[in-house]
């Protein structure tokens, strides 16, 4: 079947804006192929530095011919409105269908050429595309991320014919800017024959190629001069990003920076000049070298372009060197301390003084709960944000933390303190690792906990898509930091005390400003809620952040749900409970026993609808059980309530699961053979008591009402 193939070409992409751009192209046009009824066996995204192309295989010619039906007008509605209804379905009224006393009109649409659909689709993409920033050129009114130059579209190698803005499509495209020796503009066919001559003008088109060759190259100049190339993922895709053929240069670096910190180096080369940090395998440091990726292939082998960055490289390692020793100077934290004070971290939230000092007493509480020294916590959570007021911070914001923790070995602080300054901000994602000292996993703790509540309170939580305060991420990084540890937190307590404080500093500086102001003091804090709400929401939000985590290891989100309805608040106790019930339910006696539960619950339910008030939960008599099978399930559900507590109590949940277990047979025979609603209206209570204490027993280990399935 025909190939559609489409190449917005431009000037330069911003690295960090393509893959992104990739995404949205591939959703916009299967949305709008979607809505045509047009089908299509794949679908692929290609984005580079200058261009963004996509290429489906398995279009159809042409739309099947199509029938579709409109709901009009009921019958007896005025005349304006079936008139209305006649012009926008070009038919009489004799013409119309009625159903039900509603008016329907049965429209038959002749199938169109595809190319004609995608001359609008393309139209309709390029003028509606989202880029974060965009910009118009010329006297023209398109606006694109930067000066579009060409559209190739192709379907079953023919041109299809549009413009957009007065930019024709055609099927003419351009190679590497520089290289090679005819630069003019060509045409191609399709994609196999658009991929190979790009190659052979030099253009790696995948991005996911351009990367790997890339790094290939890369680690190979390094092992053939006995070095390691430092890798860095981020900077390896923002690289790719900003050349079409990557060549690999090895520079020469003074050695004389090498006493300064290993992470100023690699932020000084990855920041500022894009440049990968090499290593010594013999001694595991960073070895005098860095290493360039250019996107020509020097004539000169490189000499030019290594000796001007090796230059660069020099001047900014140079003011790295100059802010490192201004810092040292200072000698001590005292004049850092003092300038947080002028340092606002958030209008509603006071100053970032104001914040270290509730860190600092949430620490203090926090140590106490994971075995840490409570002073050696409080310490370090008072000078985690002092670096915020160093030169070498400001220059590299990110930086903060890691040289907190190299300060403070300078000034002859603890090695436990200054762990905690350079580790209290991770994990920052995903692939970072999660502190394990003591005092560190307070510190840590205490900061991700005060950020959150503190925006709770102003009503600043996350929406949709936007989290401008990294919420989700901080709520995501103390779960880490919980379940890696094991740390058997009350995250109810921390809280609470963690609210009071916030509160606390909140209505302090109110007051302050009403007296500035010559007024009274009025209740109007600008704080969201009581306190109360407040942890519940903070709950159930780490709930969702749990979710996640969870899903992205193969856990089911309602199985969550189902043991955070449980009121527990240790998320440890509450992962190794999913985990145990998640296998669980994939068991068939799992599986059975789940469906029992729920039967059990439907039928109470319905008795409650026609008895209100009614419920259920008292203890079945067993001397009124008259059929085996009941008294079987009696028996059945006393031996398991009797040892399910015990396990329960002592965090056996596996065991747990294997008492729940025992109950799958008698209730499947329960069912099969044993009327509930007996004619009898004591026998049908005690019988609906029964089903009653399945879901007590159930409930012991989750709220089975939120489990699917």
């Amino acid at each position: 079947m025909p190939q559609l193939l489409l190449e917005l070409f431009s000037e330069e992409i911003p690295a960090r804006m393509q893959a992104g751009a990739a995404r949205d192209l591939e959703r916009m046009v299967r949305e709008r192929l979607g809505a045509a009824d047009l089908t299509f066996d794949s679908l692929t995204t290609h984005v580079g530095p200058r261009r963004l192309a996509l290429v489906i295989e398995g279009l159809p010619a042409g739309q099947a011919n199509r029938t579709e039906e409109l709901k009009g007008p009921r019958v007896g509605a005025p005349p304006q409105a079936m008139e209305g209804f006649l012009k926008k379905a070009g038919l009489t009224q004799d013409q119309l269908v009625e159903r039900d006393g509603v008016y329907y009109a049965n429209l038959s649409r002749n199938g169109r050429p595809t190319p004609e659909i995608v001359a609008e689709m393309v139209d309709a993409v390029v003028r509606g595309f989202p880029w974060p920033k965009s910009m118009r050129w010329g006297s023209g009114t398109l606006r694109w991320v930067r000066p579009l130059k060409r559209i190739l579209c192709l379907f079953d190698g023919a041109v299809v014919p549009f413009d957009v803005d007065g930019i024709e499509s055609g099927n003419v495209t351009e190679g590497h800017r520089f290289m090679g020796s005819d630069h003019a503009p060509f045409a191609v066919k399709d994609f196999a024959d658009y991929r190979a001559k790009l190659a052979a003008h030099f253009v790696e088109i995948d991005a996911a190629a351009r990367r790997a060759a890339l790094l290939s190259k890369a680690r190979e100049l390094c092992k053939a001069e006995g070095l390691e190339l430092v890798e860095d993922e981020g900077l390896a895709d923002e690289v790719a990003g900003l050349v079409e053929h990557p060549v690999p240069l090895l520079g020469d670096m003074d050695p004389a920076f090498l006493d300064l910190p290993a992470e100023v180096i690699r932020t000084s080369m990855r920041t500022h000049q894009k440049y990968f940090a090499v290593r010594d395998p013999k001694t595991g440091g960073l070895a005098p070298r860095f290493l360039v990726v250019a996107n020509v292939a020097p004539k000169d082998g490189g000499a030019l372009v290594k000796a001007g960055n090796a230059k660069v490289l020099s001047a900014r390692l140079s003011d790295a060197r100059f802010f490192w020793d201004e810092d040292r100077r200072e000698g001590n934290f005292a004049k850092w301390l003092e300038k947080l004070q002028g340092v606002t971290f958030h209008a509603k939230l006071g100053t970032m003084y104001q914040r270290v000092e509730r860190i600092t007493a949430l620490a203090r509480e926090i140590a106490d709960l994971v075995g840490a020294d409570p002073e050696m916590a409080a310490e370090a959570a008072k000078l985690s944000k002092i670096d915020l007021a160093s030169g070498m911070v400001g220059e590299f914001p990110e930086l903060q933390g890691i040289m907190g923790g190299y300060y403070a070995r300078e000034f002859g602080l603890e090695p436990q303190i200054a762990d905690a300054i350079r580790d209290h901000y991770k994990p920052q994602g995903p692939g970072d690792s999660v502190p394990t000292a003591k005092v560190s996993i307070a510190v840590a703790l205490a900061d991700k906990l005060d950020t959150l509540v503190g925006f709770f309170a102003i009503d600043e939580k996350p929406t949709g898509s936007k989290d401008p305060y990294a919420l989700r991420r901080a709520a995501l990084g103390a779960i880490r930091v919980l379940i890696v540890n094991a740390v058997r937190l009350p995250l109810i307590d921390v809280f609470s005390t963690a609210v009071d404080q916030v509160d606390a500093q909140i209505d302090a500086r109110e007051i302050a400003r009403k007296k500035a102001a010559g007024g009274d003091f009025v209740h109007a804090r600008g704080i969201v809620g009581d306190g109360k709400s407040r942890q519940r929401d903070l709950l159930a939000f780490f709930a969702d952040r749990l979710k996640v985590l969870l899903r992205d290891e193969g856990k089911r989100h309602d199985l969550v749900d189902a043991v955070f309805a449980l009121g527990d608040d240790d998320l440890v106790r509450i992962v190794a409970r999913v985990e145990a019930l998640d296998g669980f339910l994939k068991s068939d006696d799992g599986a059975n026993l789940l469906a029992g539960v729920k039967r059990a619950t439907n039928i109470l339910k319905a008795e409650q609808k026609k008895n209100p008030g009614e419920a259920y939960d008292g203890e079945p008599a067993a001397a009124a059980f008259s059929a085996p099978e009941e008294k079987a399930l009696g028996a059945a559900l006393d031996k398991a309530l009797a040892t399910l507590e015990p396990q329960l109590g002592s965090e056996d949940f596996a065991g747990a699961m294997t008492s729940l277990a025992t109950l799958r047979a008698p209730v499947d025979a329960f069912f099969e053979h044993v009327l509930v609603n007996d004619p009898d209206a004591q026998v049908r209570l005690n019988r609906l008591r029964l089903l009653s204490k399945i879901g007590q027993a159930a409930g012991r280990v989750a709220d089975f009402s939120l489990i699917s399935g």
